[in-house]
């Protein structure tokens, strides 16, 4: 079930208003049977998935808080990853991998026969799996306290709104609020349903209408000039944030709608001073599911420069292969790798230069120099395989045509008309406008929310005509599956 489709806007009202009215002790149960009717709606026989990794890390986490060997909880936390990875594996890397090792097997001249079934890749399954999994972490470290109730515990893992492109929740943060009281709050309700206009609009607006011109683009680069080029590259940097960053606030309002809070998982990453700050930016669960549960264990930063680059340096490549299993999903982490390191010596060198000297505020260019470094690097995870990435770059410095910007018709003959793109124009400089006021500390929804009932209707009125009137709809639109459904 997409949350911009018809479904959801039934389901949505219908299971909050279910979930106000029904008593408190019956809560978890209801929201756990409509969190599996919501995933069941992609395919009922991969809840058998979902459920499988809940049972493991439930049990284990029970196992470890019963046990005070430090030798057989090591022994229970092994199990669970073992069981969840393998299942991680089987089903998202293992095609992956027998393409792989075919592929080196062919440049030796050796023939091996790949299986041939295939498997469907389960909707989410890296979001729930990583979430299951820093619970089994967290007992272990003794940040939380084992879950005894297994509907609260499975409610937690399969929490509807963030259940197939997260933001992935901590224990410590969103298992305890399983088992409070939720009353209905009228301004909460209205500022959560904000937040999730908010992420329509970005979706519907921004979001697809971007993709149009970045898809035609992309699946036919060699025959476009590196102007047509250069936007397609701008236009995916513009999808893939109000993509994510869409359902990322759908999801955070319909939770608070509920009165559940997750976590933020994105802020204003594309005002970056640095790429190690777009990183504390962007998809924030994640990456700091990585620092806490790989990089910190690894050593982190305890061991000395070459060990803390070799650290940063798997954490990225990981990140890539968590995104997708494909080649130029490792590239992309490993470009952000690279970029990671060349920062922390650059930083190094500074610091010898000018030792004792405070360091200057990152200005535009700075931020700057990072979004150009963000695009660029994105061309490698929109791209079809790695080749193409390649080639679509060396097209932008071989293939200069910038008489297309001022010509009147280029920028209109790549999937969206003249009124399209200055459309989708103007949607993103409001977009870049909200994040400006954000990164200077204002909050916008809680600036409307102090105005006048006329006020705040206007805004939401204004919204939803928005949304409406210029979100990709019509007879032959197909409801577009958000870009990280698939991981």
């Amino acid at each position: 079930m997409l949350f911009n489709s018809i479904s959801f806007l039934v389901f949505f009202p219908l299971v909050t208003a279910v979930f106000f009215v029904i008593p408190q002790k019956c809560r978890p149960l209801f929201l756990l049977a409509a969190s599996y009717y919501f995933y069941a709606c992609w395919s009922a026989k991969y809840l058998l998935l979902l459920l499988a990794s809940t049972l493991v890390t439930y049990a284990s986490g029970l196992l470890i808080s019963r046990t005070a060997k430090a030798a057989r909880k090591k022994m229970w936390v092994g199990a669970s990853f073992a069981i969840n990875l393998s299942i991680l594996f089987v089903f998202k890397y293992f095609g992956f991998a027998m393409n792989t090792i075919a592929g080196i097997a062919a440049r030796l001249h050796i023939t091996i026969q790949e299986p041939s079934f295939s498997l469907l890749l389960p909707v989410g399954i890296s979001f729930y799996t990583f979430q299951a999994l820093s619970y089994t972490m967290d007992v272990y470290r003794g940040d939380v306290k084992a879950e005894k109730s297994f509907v609260r515990y499975a409610l937690f893992v399969s929490f509807f709104p963030q259940l197939v492109a997260g933001p992935i929740e901590r224990s410590s943060h969103l298992l305890g609020q399983m088992s409070e009281e939720h009353h209905f709050d009228y301004q909460r309700v209205k500022n959560g349903l904000m937040l999730m206009l908010w992420g329509f609009f970005e979706k519907l607006v921004i979001a697809d209408r971007a993709a149009v011109l970045a898809d035609m683009v992309f699946n036919n680069y060699a025959v476009y000039g590196s102007t047509e080029l250069i936007v397609a590259m701008l236009m995916f940097t513009l999808q893939i944030y109000t993509d994510f960053g869409g359902y990322s606030h759908i999801a955070i309002g319909a939770a608070q709608v509920m009165g559940f809070e997750l976590m933020q998982n994105f802020r204003q990453p594309y005002l970056a001073e640095n790429i190690a700050d777009f990183w504390r930016r962007w998809h924030i669960s994640l990456s700091s599911w990585l620092r806490d549960y790989l990089y910190i264990p690894l050593g982190g930063n305890r061991k000395g420069t070459l060990r803390k680059c070799i650290n940063l340096m798997i954490v990225f490549l990981v990140s890539g292969l968590w995104h997708g299993a494909a080649w130029h999903y490792v590239v992309w982490g490993g470009v952000h790798g690279v970029y990671q390191l060349a920062g922390l010596l650059k930083n190094k060198l500074a610091d010898k230069i000018n030792a004792g000297k405070p360091r200057r505020a990152a200005g535009f260019g700075c931020r700057a120099g990072t979004f150009v470094l963000v695009a660029a690097a994105w061309v490698f995870f929109r791209a079809n395989r790695c080749g193409e990435a390649i080639a679509f770059l060396k097209n932008i410095l071989l293939k200069p045509n910038a008489w297309a910007l001022v010509d009147g018709v280029t920028l209109y003959s790549m999937g969206l008309d003249r009124a399209q793109f200055w459309l989708l124009v103007l949607a993103a400089l409001l977009l870049f406008w909200v994040d400006v006021q954000h990164e200077k500390g204002r909050h916008l929804r809680k600036e409307l929310m102090q105005k006048g009932p006329l006020a705040v209707g206007a805004v939401l009125w204004a919204g939803v005509m928005a949304v409406l009137v210029f979100g990709i709809w019509g007879p032959l639109y197909d409801a577009a599956a958000f870009i990280y459904f698939q991981f």
